[in-house]
C-alpha cells in the first residue's frame, strides 16, 4: 500500500494495514471514486456495505455512563430533554469529521501529527489522559455487568445465603471474566489481521443492534406518546433551574470522551482508508454512530419515562439495574421477562464498551511509549484496562474519578482545540481545509463545539473534581442569630 504524499515510513498507516489486499483496496477506493458520481441512494447503498471504524465509538460511547445518564434523564424529565444527546453528538461527530479530515489526508498517525503539527507535550498529554480515563472508566463498565448478571440470578432465584454474600461475588466476579474472555479473544483478533478486523465489528454491529432491540421491546410494550416525542426532540424544551441547566450543558459538553478522539483516528488507519474514504468516513461517522447513540439513548429514556412517573426533580439515585428492576410486572403479574430484556440490553451495552476500551489502550500505549506497533505489543496493552473486573463487586476509590475527570475533561477541549488548529492549517493540509461558505459553515459548528466542550468540561470539573475535594457544609435549616443581634437563615 503507497503512503500518502507526506507521510513518512515510520509515521504512514499502521503495520496491519500492510496485511489487507493491495489489489481489494484499489478496487474499493475506485469504487469509492464511481460511488461520488452516483445519485444520493446509490451511493448510501454502496457506502453501507463499507462502514465499520465509527461502530467502535458507538460502543465505546454506548457504555455505563450513557445507561445511567439516559436512565436518569428519562426519570426524571420524561420526553423533554430527548432533543439533547443528538445534538451533543452532532458536535461531536463534527470534531471527529475534522479530526477523520486531517488523518485521511495525509495518512499520518494523529500522535506523531500532534507532536510535530502542535508540540510533543501536547500529543504526550492527549495519549495519557486516554489510557488514565480509560482504565479509571473501565471499573463502571464490569460494575454494570456484575449487577445485570447478579439481577437475572435474582430473578432465577439465586441467592445470598443469610449473612454472607459469597454467592453474590461468586456470580460478579465469574460474569466479568466470562466478558473479560469473549473481548481478549476478539480484540487480540483485531489487532492480527484484517479478518480479525471484520470479525470485531461485526461483533460490534451485532451487540448494538441487540442492545436496541432489547429497549425497543420494552418501549413498544410501554407505548409511546406520540405528540411528547415530538415535541422532546423539536420543541427544544430548556432547563427552568440551575441543577437542569447544568446537566443539560454537561452532557453535551462532554458527549464525546477523550479515548475516543485518540481512537478513531487508528481505528480508520487500521481500515486501510485513505484520501479516497474521506466521504464513507462521513457517512459511517452518522450512520455507525450518530445513529444508534440517538436511537439507543432515546430508547431508554423513553422507557424510563413511560414507567418511572417523572416528576422534573433530578433522580441521580437511580442505576440502570433498579430501573430494570421496576420492569418486573411489565409482561404481566409475576413475569419477569422486561426486567431480564433490560438488564441484557444493560449487558451487552458492557461489553461492546470493554471491548473498545481494550482496543484503545493497545494502540495508544504502543504511541505512548515510542513503541514499534507489533501484535504481541498490542496484545499485551488491550490488558491494562483489564484490572477494572475488580469494579464487578467493589467499588472505584474516592480519587479515581476524581482524578479521571479532573485530567479527561481538563484535556479534552484541549484537544478539540488542536483538531480546530490543524482543520485550518494550510501549510499541513493544503486544499483539504476546504473553502468558501462550506468552510466557514464547518468552521462555526467547531467552534460551538469548543465553546461547548470548555463549559460542558467546567461543570463536570466543578461537579465531579472541585465539589467532591471541597464539599459544602450543610446549611442550618433553622434561623440562625449572628453576633450583634440580626437573623440570618
Amino acid at each position: 500500500m503507497s503512503h500518502a504524499p507526506g507521510a513518512t515510513a515510520k509515521s504512514a498507516g499502521l503495520p496491519m494495514t500492510s496485511k489487507w489486499d493491495p489489489d481489494k483496496l484499489e478496487r474499493e477506493q475506485q469504487e469509492l471514486i464511481a460511488l461520488e458520481q452516483e445519485p444520493l441512494v446509490t451511493r448510501i447503498r454502496g457506502y453501507f456495505r463499507l462502514t465499520g471504524p465509527a461502530w467502535m465509538q458507538s460502543a465505546m460511547t454506548l457504555g455505563a455512563g450513557s445507561a445511567v445518564a439516559s436512565v436518569v434523564m428519562g426519570a426524571s424529565f420524561g420526553y423533554q430533554f430527548l432533543w439533547v444527546q443528538p445534538i451533543a453528538m452532532i458536535l461531536g461527530i463534527a470534531m471527529m469529521s475534522a479530526l477523520g479530515n486531517i488523518v485521511l489526508t495525509k495518512g499520518e498517525r494523529a500522535y506523531l501529527i500532534f507532536g510535530r503539527e502542535l508540540h510533543v507535550s501536547v500529543a504526550f498529554l492527549w495519549a495519557l489522559t486516554t489510557v488514565v480515563a480509560t482504565i479509571i472508566w473501565h471499573f463502571p463498565q464490569y460494575g454494570l455487568v456484575g449487577a445485570a448478571f447478579w439481577d437475572v440470578a435474582n430473578v432465577a432465584g439465586v441467592a445470598n445465603a443469610e449473612g454472607s454474600r459469597a454467592m453474590e461475588y461468586a456470580v460478579k466476579f465469574l460474569s466479568g471474566l466470562l466478558i473479560l474472555g469473549v473481548n481478549i479473544y476478539l480484540v487480540w483478533s483485531y489487532g492480527s489481521k484484517p479478518r480479525g478486523i471484520k470479525l470485531y465489528e461485526t461483533f460490534l454491529r451485532w451487540m448494538i443492534r441487540i442492545i436496541i432491540i432489547a429497549f425497543l421491546v420494552v418501549v413498544l410494550k410501554t407505548g409511546l406518546d406520540w405528540g411528547a416525542l415530538f415535541k422532546g426532540f423539536f420543541a427544544f424544551h430548556l432547563p427552568e433551574n440551575p441543577k437542569q441547566w447544568t446537566m443539560i450543558l454537561g452532557g453535551i459538553g462532554a458527549a464525546v470522551g477523550i479515548n475516543m478522539t485518540f481512537l478513531y483516528p487508528y481505528s480508520i488507519l487500521a481500515k486501510g482508508w485513505g484520501q479516497h474514504h474521506k466521504g464513507l468516513a462521513r457517512f459511517d461517522l452518522v450512520m455507525s454512530l450518530f445513529v444508534p447513540f440517538v436511537i439507543l439513548t432515546s430508547l431508554i429514556i423513553i422507557a424510563m419515562a413511560n414507567t418511572m412517573d417523572p416528576q422534573g426533580v433530578v433522580r441521580s439515585d437511580l442505576s440502570p439495574v433498579s430501573a430494570a428492576a421496576s420492569l418486573q410486572t411489565l409482561f404481566g403479574a409475576n413475569n419477569a421477562i422486561g426486567r431480564i430484556i433490560f438488564d441484557l440490553g444493560f449487558m451487552a451495552m458492557a461489553c461492546g464498551a470493554i471491548s473498545a476500551h481494550m482496543v484503545c489502550c493497545g494502540f495508544t500505549c504502543c504511541e505512548m511509549f515510542n513503541l514499534e506497533y507489533t501484535p504481541a505489543r498490542y496484545r499485551m496493552f488491550t490488558l491494562v484496562p483489564a484490572i477494572g473486573l475488580l469494579g464487578v463487586a467493589f467499588d472505584r476509590p474516592f480519587w479515581m474519578p476524581v482524578l479521571a475527570s479532573a485530567i479527561a475533561l481538563t484535556m479534552l477541549p484541549v484537544a478539540y482545540i488542536g483538531f480546530f488548529i490543524l482543520q485550518n492549517k494550510r501549510s499541513y493540509l493544503g486544499d483539504a481545509v476546504g473553502k468558501g461558505w462550506k468552510r466557514a459553515a464547518f468552521n462555526g459548528v467547531l467552534i460551538l463545539a469548543m465553546i461547548l466542550a470548555l463549559v460542558g468540561s467546567a461543570i463536570k470539573i466543578k461537579g465531579g473534581v472541585w465539589d467532591k475535594l471541597f464539599p459544602k457544609k450543610p446549611q442550618a435549616e433553622h434561623s440562625l442569630v449572628a453576633p450583634g443581634g440580626s437573623r440570618t437563615v
